[in-house]
């Protein structure tokens, strides 16, 4: 089956999680990534909970990659590592800014080496301005790019999000550059230079809290489940449990007022405008819930969506994978790993009907493509021996396969 990304191939140094998340979106999209590790492999090899010897973590973040395990630190190394990039279409690494060109790949060296490359540095703060060399990390970039500071209720401490959002975006916005570049190359015939921050992609998701911020100065409050600019909206309180609702306008408002047969609050002189909803926000959600505590959550979410009012129950992880919707659009996979047995995981979240993202290969073992990928490159059986004896690459003993996912059985 033709994919989107066939023909691409994806030099990849990344570990951990916004770098490898970004590599692994191009894998699914069906570009060739090869995956270079030292010799004891991406840390998160090791982290997680580990089954058969496999961490789930990375299973689940590796999938669609071959890996070569490759000393970077010999000459012999780096001098295999120039070959590969001379083959590649891109290079991704998420080392802090500066650590590539002191490893002897510089942006003048890539240019000679290979002049359509694309290359992506992921990153904590980007590679200019004075926190460029600080050390980064999720938590840290959530603080620093005020997203921690708009979670959360008034009057309790910041809160960051549960995901490791920071890393994530990183990692989605490094994809979505990646595949500009790959474009403008169609066009221009060279590569250049991607760059995604951690901070710089929180901090371009404070949408309309920045909006507000530079109309009138003022630092937005944190406001929990409340929205900042609407009222009433968020969690209310069903007969057995929380019911979230978001009427984000004045006509979707009256549809949930009517529903609850408290439509004459809209002429009530207290809560007639949304400012002045806004103001008492306490008082109004008292009156809301005094009426839907009469009913429970489902025959209030059946109610609510049938007059098209956005609602739903607040789901756990276990309610989350076990729901209709989410099975139906195959957001749940499993995944055979050879010596490890099946191991479920995320699916895809973009749909493309005529080139759909699929698990081609499961996260490979570390050194499970060091040969085939040497000899892609030009290297003799002879002279993979003789880097193996040196330990400058380090091959696994097991094949890697071509594995197909499935779908996972109902639920119970």
């Amino acid at each position: 089956m033709t994919t989107p990304l066939d023909g691409i191939r994806v030099v990849d140094l990344t570990r951990v999680l916004s770098g490898p998340f970004c590599t692994m979106l191009l894998g699914d999209m069906g570009a060739e990534v090869i995956k270079v590790e030292p010799e004891n492999g991406d840390p998160v090899r090791e982290q997680g909970t580990i089954r058969e010897g496999l961490s789930w973590y990375f299973a689940s973040f590796n999938r669609n990659k071959k890996s070569i395990a490759l000393d970077l630190y010999s000459e012999e190394g780096k001098e295999i590592l120039a070959r590969l990039i001379a083959t590649a279409d891109v290079l991704v690494e998420n080392f802090r800014p500066g650590v590539l060109a002191k490893m002897g790949f510089g942006p003048e060296r890539l240019e000679e080496i290979n002049p359509r490359l694309v290359t992506c540095s992921v990153n904590g703060y980007g590679s200019a301005g004075p926190y460029a060399d600080r050390p980064a990390f999720d938590f840290i970039a959530q603080a620093m790019s005020g997203f921690m500071s708009v979670n959360g209720a008034a009057d309790q401490e910041p809160m960051r999000s549960g995901q490791p959002i920071t890393d994530l975006v990183a990692g989605l916005y490094a994809a979505f550059g990646i595949l500009a570049a790959l474009r403008s190359r169609d066009l221009t015939g060279r590569g250049q230079r991607v760059e995604s921050a951690m901070v710089n992609g929180a901090v371009s998701l404070m949408a309309y809290l920045a909006s507000e911020f530079f109309a009138t100065g003022r630092v937005p409050p944190r406001t929990g489940n409340d929205h900042p600019l609407v009222a009433p909206y968020g969690l209310f309180q069903a007969s057995d449990g929380e019911v979230a609702v978001a009427p984000s306008n004045d006509v979707v408002l009256g549809r949930f007022l009517g529903a609850l047969d408290l439509r004459d609050l809209l002429s009530d002189p207290r809560f007639d405008d949304n400012p002045k909803r806004f103001g008492r926000r306490a008082e109004l959600k008292a009156i809301i819930d005094g009426r839907m505590r009469t009913r429970s959550q489902a025959e209030w979410i059946a109610r609510l969506n049938a007059v098209g009012v956005p609602c739903g129950k607040v789901q756990d992880l276990a309610e989350v994978f076990a729901d209709p919707q989410v099975r139906a659009q195959e957001m749940m996979i499993d995944v055979d790993h050879p010596g490890a047995g099946t191991v479920r995981m995320l699916g895809f979240p973009v749909k493309l009907a005529g080139t759909p993202c699929r698990v081609h290969r499961p996260a490979p073992p570390l050194g499970g493509d060091t040969g085939d990928v040497l000899r892609s490159i030009g290297l003799s059986e002879r002279e993979i021996g003789d880097l193996e004896a040196a330990r400058i690459v380090r091959a696994a003993a097991q094949p890697q396969g071509h594995y197909m996912p499935r779908k996972p059985e109902p639920a119970p």
